[in-house]
């Protein structure tokens, strides 16, 4: 195991999990964790009777956000070819993480 992947281990070891981490989301709504050792943002998705926990987000990536006005052709291109790389995960819904790192990072 690499040294990156024992010192996620470790941490991950203090964080919420099953149970405990399930009861404290709101269903479909992102919340950010920036305490966690490799994941940015964390989300309970829920369509119908299926939930699942969903970590999804590069930890301190440096992410197009949401266009603005102004925008550098560098990012405008970035945020395109995220879409275009992601784009059948993204369109399988609430239930895969490319669906929510679009929706919030995207």
């Amino acid at each position: 195991m690499s040294e990156k992947h024992k010192k996620a281990a470790k941490a991950a070891s203090s964080y919420k999990k099953g149970q405990e981490l399930k009861d404290s989301l709101t269903p479909n709504k992102p919340v950010r964790t920036p305490g966690h050792p490799t994941k940015s943002h964390v989300v309970l998705a829920k369509e119908g009777d299926k939930e699942k926990i969903i970590r999804f987000g590069e930890q301190g990536a440096k992410t197009a956000g949401k266009p603005k006005e102004g925008e550098s052709e560098e990012m405008t291109k970035k945020r395109e070819s995220f879409k275009a790389r992601h784009a059948k995960n993204i369109a399988k819904g609430k239930m895969s993480a490319a669906y929510w790192a679009d929706r919030e990072k995207w």
